[in-house]
C-alpha cells in the first residue's frame, strides 16, 4: 500500500530557493498573459505599466509614487507588527479588526479635536488613540490565551468581523449622534477630516513625502533592533521556541505574552490611523485587506524584519502597479487587479511550500 507524507527540507541551497520562486513568478506571469489575451489586451504592455506602476506617460508622475507609498505604509507597519506576534507563535490574525479600530478612534479624535487643536497636536492624539485602542484588543487577547488557553487565533478571528460589521453600522446609519457622516448628503458617506486631522509631508518639488514614510520605516528599524539586540527580543524568541524553557529560565510568560501582543495589536492600530490621516477620511474598506496580506508577508518573510521591508514594497508595487495598469483598458476593471494579485501570491506561496517541504511515497507490504 503506497502512502504520501509530507517531510521537511533541510539541504536546498539558495540558488535552488530562487530557481523555485523564479518558476512560481513566470508562472503567474504565463497564467495572467493567458487571461490578458483573451480580453484582446498585450500581456507585454500591461505587465511593463504594471511593473512601473503607470510612470510611462504619466503626467504627474509624483501622485504615482504617492500612492504607493500609500500603500506600503500600511502593509509594512502591519506585517511588522504581525512578526513581532508570530516570532511568540502566538498567530494573530486579527489585523484587519486592530486595523480597523485604530482608524475609527483615530477618526473620533479627528473629528471632536479636529477644529479646537493645532495639526501636529491632533495627528498626535489621533496616533495615541489608535494605538491605545488597537493595544486593548491584543492584550485582551493575550491575557485569554495565557490564562484561559483559548484560541488566539479564533478569537482574534471574530474580531475581525465585530470590527467590520462596527465600521459598516457606522457608514449606513443616518443618526443625529452619528458624526462620522456627512450632514449635507442625503444618503450615508463618510465626511471628511478637518484641515488639521490630515497628515501633511515634506514637500519636494510636486512630491509630498508624507511624515508617515518616514515614521514606517523608523519603525522597521527600531523593530530590527528591538528584537536582535534587547533583552526583550531575547525574551520573545525563547517563548516563542519554548513556553517551558522560557519557565524554567525564570521568565514571565505572562508578562512578555502580553506586552508583545499589545505592541503588535497597537502598531497595527498605529497603521489604521496613518491611513485615516494621509486619506483624510475612513471608509468601510480602509483596510484594503492589508490584515490578510500582512500575514503572507511576514509568513514569506520568513518573519526577518529586512526582507519583510522588501517583501512589502514588492507587494505594493504589484498592487498599485495592477490598479494602474487596470485603469488603462476598458475591457477590465479593479476586480482584475485583485484576481492577478491573487495569482501571484498564490504561485509564490507555492513555491514556498515547495522549497521548504518536499512530497515522499513509501510503500508497505501487508503479511501474506
Amino acid at each position: 500500500m503506497n502512502r504520501f507524507h509530507l517531510i521537511r527540507r533541510s539541504d536546498v541551497s539558495i540558488w535552488k530557493k530562487l530557481l523555485y520562486y523564479l518558476i512560481g513568478i513566470v508562472f503567474s506571469l504565463l497564467l495572467g498573459g493567458v487571461f490578458l489575451k483573451s480580453l484582446g489586451i498585450n500581456p507585454l504592455r500591461y505587465y511593463r505599466d504594471m511593473a512601473t506602476i503607470g510612470l510611462i506617460g504619466n503626467y504627474y508622475p509624483a501622485k504615482s509614487v504617492e500612492g504607493l507609498l500609500k500603500l506600503f505604509v500600511p502593509l509594512l507597519i502591519t506585517s511588522l507588527a504581525l512578526s513581532l506576534s508570530f516570532k511568540m507563535r502566538f498567530w494573530n490574525i486579527g489585523g484587519e479588526g486592530e486595523f480597523i479600530t485604530g482608524a475609527i478612534f483615530a477618526a473620533i479624535v479627528a473629528f471632536k479635536l479636529g477644529d479646537s487643536l493645532p495639526g501636529p497636536v491632533v495627528i498626535l492624539l489621533m496616533c495615541i488613540a489608535a494605538f491605545i485602542s488597537a493595544g486593548v484588543i491584543g492584550f485582551l487577547t493575550a491575557h485569554l490565551r495565557v490564562r484561559f488557553n483559548t484560541n488566539e487565533t479564533l478569537v482574534t478571528l471574530m474580531i475581525n468581523y465585530i470590527m467590520l460589521y462596527i465600521i459598516k453600522y457606522i457608514g449606513e446609519t443616518k443618526a443625529d449622534w452619528n458624526f462620522f457622516l456627512r450632514t449635507d448628503s442625503e444618503r450615508p458617506m463618510f465626511a471628511k477630516f478637518p484641515d488639521a486631522a490630515i497628515m501633511k509631508g515634506i514637500k519636494i518639488g510636486s512630491f509630498n513625502l508624507l511624515y508617515s514614510v518616514i515614521i514606517a520605516l523608523l519603525i522597521a528599524v527600531v523593530v530590527y533592533i528591538y528584537l536582535r539586540s534587547t533583552k526583550h527580543g531575547y525574551e520573545v524568541a525563547v517563548v516563542g521556541d519554548s513556553v517551558n524553557t522560557a519557565k524554567y529560565s525564570g521568565i514571565n510568560v505572562y508578562f512578555i505574552t502580553v506586552r508583545t501582543v499589545f505592541l503588535s495589536a497597537a502598531m497595527i492600530g498605529l497603521a489604521g490611523a496613518f491611513t485615516a490621516a494621509s486619506s483624510g477620511t475612513i471608509s468601510t474598506d480602509i483596510t484594503n485587506n492589508v490584515g490578510w496580506t500582512g500575514v503572507i508577508v511576514a509568513w514569506l518573510s520568513k518573519l526577518s524584519t529586512p526582507v519583510i521591508c522588501i517583501v512589502s514594497l514588492l507587494i505594493s508595487v504589484l498592487q498599485y502597479g495592477c490598479q494602474a495598469a487596470s485603469a488603462s483598458y476598458s475591457q477590465i476593471d479593479h476586480n482584475f487587479a485583485d484576481l492577478m494579485q491573487g495569482i501571484f501570491l498564490f504561485a509564490i506561496l507555492a513555491a514556498d511550500f515547495a522549497v521548504n517541504f518536499k512530497v515522499v511515497r513509501t510503500g508497505s507490504k501487508k503479511d501474506a
